[in-house]
């Protein structure tokens, strides 16, 4: 889903924020709200929540635990 939106960017970076400009990082957080139906703002944009795929997934799970 992430890579047909943004097919410029390398998921398998060793540090995927290092890949992303802010378009990309807001992509990344509108889609997985959308998908997820949860909620995802500027303070979960952070090297460490989008430092890998990993991390990404870590990030969705620990905010649908929250809803």
């Amino acid at each position: 889903m992430l890579e047909e939106a943004l097919p410029l960017v390398n998921f398998d970076a060793d540090f995927l924020f290092s890949e992303l400009d802010s378009l990309g990082v807001t992509t990344i957080l509108m889609m997985l709200s959308d998908e997820f139906d949860i909620s995802l703002d500027a303070t979960d944009a952070t090297p460490k929540n989008l430092m890998t795929l990993d991390s990404i997934v870590t990030l969705v799970e620990k905010k649908l635990a929250e809803k």
